[in-house]
C-alpha cells in the first residue's frame, strides 16, 4: 500500500512472469518471508532425516543391522506393529513396492522443501503422506496424546501454507524455478 496526497491509499500488486496479480499470494514482510522459509528447511528435515536413517541404519530409529542398505524393508517394522482397526490393511501394504514410494516420497518431498521448487507437489505428496502416518497412528484409540491432532496433520497443514505462500522464493531457488523454461514450473510445478 502507499499513501497518496489526499490521504487516501492504493493498492502496488506484485504480477508474476505471466502476468497474473499476486498480491494475495505472496507474502511480503521480510521477517514473514524468512520465517517461512525457515519453516520449510525444517520441515525438509523432518522428510529427510527419517530416509538417511532408514537407508543407512544410523543408529536412531534405525539401527545398522536394519538398514535399506543392508536389505531390511524400511517399512516392514512399522506397517507390522501398528496396533490400531487398520493394522491388517496397513501390514498388507509390506514390500519392496511400498518400500520404493514411501523413500521417494518422502526424498522427493523434502528435497523440493529444502530446494524451494515443486512446492505444490509437494504439499500435495507430502500431506499424502503425512495423512496416511496419521491414520496408521490410530489417534482415537484411548491413551492417546490427542484424539484429533498431532504433529502429522500440523505438518499437513504447514506444506499447504509453504505452498501457498511461494516460501521457496526466500532462501530457495523457487523465482528461479518460476522463471525456468520447465513446462509448468511456474503454475502446478510451482
Amino acid at each position: 500500500m502507499t499513501a497518496t496526497a489526499a490521504g487516501s491509499t492504493t493498492r502496488t500488486t506484485v504480477t508474476d512472469h505471466a502476468g497474473h496479480d499476486d498480491a494475495e499470494a505472496v507474502v511480503t514482510r521480510p521477517g514473514a518471508r524468512r520465517a517461512l522459509a525457515l519453516c520449510r528447511i525444517l520441515l525438509a528435515v523432518v522428510f529427510l532425516w527419517p530416509v538417511a536413517d532408514k537407508t543407512f541404519g544410523l543408529g536412531y530409529a534405525t539401527p545398522d543391522e536394519r538398514a535399506w542398505i543392508a536389505g531390511s524393508s524400511p517399512t516392514a517394522g512399522y506397517l507390522g506393529s501398528i496396533e490400531s482397526p487398520l493394522a491388517g490393511g496397513f501390514a498388507a501394504l509390506s514390500g519392496p513396492a511400498v518400500d520404493w514410494l514411501f523413500m521417494l516420497g518422502m526424498l522427493g518431498t523434502g528435497l523440493a522443501l529444502l530446494l524451494g521448487i515443486g512446492l505444490r507437489v509437494a504439499a500435495v505428496a507430502g500431506g499424502l503422506l503425512m495423512l496416511t502416518l496419521w491414520l496408521s497412528t490410530w489417534p482415537f484409540a484411548a491413551g492417546s496424546q490427542n484424539p484429533l491432532v498431532d504433529q502429522h496433520l500440523v505438518f499437513t497443514a504447514l506444506l499447504a501454507a509453504l505452498a501457498l505462500t511461494r516460501a521457496g522464493d526466500t532462501w530457495g531457488l523457487g523465482r528461479a524455478w518460476a522463471a525456468s523454461p520447465v513446462p509448468g514450473s511456474a503454475t502446478w510445478l510451482r
